[in-house]
Order: structure tokens, then C-alpha cells, then sequence
């Protein structure tokens, strides 16, 4: 799985094929429908959904042991530029990558990548609350840390270049700053 987590990222997922997954792997290609029946699909969603809690970790990394939202916020966009810049702008969020993809055509993969952002945006709502922000000020901030992000991904990766995720990262830290200041 893996592997196909790799070749999406890299390359989408109708710009991987079942024979570059296997090979990847270093698998036998009948072993890929021994574990997955149903194919390339049902891969694509396991890899999205595990990819998606791999993810989901780093709610934890940058905020669970914190008091410091905004250095949070920062670490977040730094380590996404940073990533960037070692793989030669190639490995993105996979997540986004699908999504872009499919979310038209593909509707067990459209879910997959909902599921996976909404399971973000419930624990983002949940890790930024834990700083005293409202629930509802906490759930709009995410969503605009992940949008923000999400989006500077694909301009960063186009443009070559991580400025994109660092104007990101600054209005995410106003944003964050903002919801800062309501807390009493």
C-alpha cells in the first residue's frame, strides 16, 4: 500500500498504473488482487484513508504538546516547504492529489477524500478549542489552515517554488492570531 501511496502522490490516480504499483512494491501482480479484489479502486481508497490518518498525526506533532498555537501553525507550513524543497516539489499531500482527480468521476474515491478531510477539520476544530477558541471560531479556523495549505501545495509544487506555502503560513497565522484574540 505503500507504494501506491507513493505513485498517487507523485503522480495522481489515473496517472498510476496497476503495473508501476507492483513493481513498486516489488510484488507479484496477482499478490495486488489478493489483497485487493476490487482492484485499483479499493486500493485507492485504502491508501487514501491510511494516508489520510498518517496525515492526521500531524495535528498531534505540531499542537498536541503545545501552548503556542501560532508557533504550531508555523512549524506546520514549514515542514510542508520543507518536504517540498527534499523531494524536488513531487511529494504533495496525496489526499488533495486524488481529490482534485476524482471528485467528479469517482464517487467511492470522492468519499474517501471527504472522509479523510472531515476527519481533519474534527480533529483541527478539537486540537485549536483545546487553546480556548470557540468551537465554531476553532472549525473555521481549520478549514482555513487546511484550505490554506491544501492550495499553496498545488501552486508551490506548479510554481516550483514554497513561497506560495510561506504567504500561507503568514495569513494562517493571522487567522490563527485573530481567534487568539477572542478568547477571554
Amino acid at each position: 500500500m505503500a507504494a501506491g501511496a507513493e505513485l498517487f502522490r507523485r503522480n495522481g490516480y489515473t496517472g498510476t498504473g496497476l503495473k508501476q504499483i507492483v513493481a513498486q512494491a516489488g510484488a507479484p501482480f496477482g499478490s495486488l488482487y489478493h489483497f485487493f479484489p476490487r482492484g485499483k479502486e479499493q486500493l485507492g481508497e485504502e491508501v487514501i484513508r491510511s494516508s489520510g490518518l498518517m496525515y492526521l498525526q500531524l495535528f498531534d506533532i505540531h499542537f498536541g504538546h503545545t501552548d503556542d498555537l501560532v508557533g504550531g501553525v508555523e512549524a506546520a507550513f514549514a515542514g510542508a516547504a520543507e518536504t517540498l524543497r527534499e523531494t524536488d516539489y513531487a511529494d504533495a499531500c496525496p489526499i488533495a492529489t486524488v481529490a482534485l482527480e476524482v471528485a467528479s468521476t469517482n464517487e467511492p474515491l470522492r468519499k474517501a477524500t471527504a472522509d479523510v478531510f472531515t476527519a481533519w477539520i474534527d480533529a483541527g476544530t478539537a486540537v485549536f478549542a483545546r487553546f480556548g477558541i470557540g468551537e465554531e471560531a476553532a472549525r473555521t479556523l481549520t478549514i482555513s489552515v487546511v484550505t490554506s495549505l491544501e492550495g499553496a501545495f498545488i501552486l508551490s509544487r506548479s510554481l516550483r517554488t514554497t513561497e506560495p506555502l510561506a504567504v500561507a503560513s503568514a495569513t494562517s497565522v493571522l487567522a490563527a492570531r485573530a481567534a487568539l484574540a477572542t478568547v477571554s
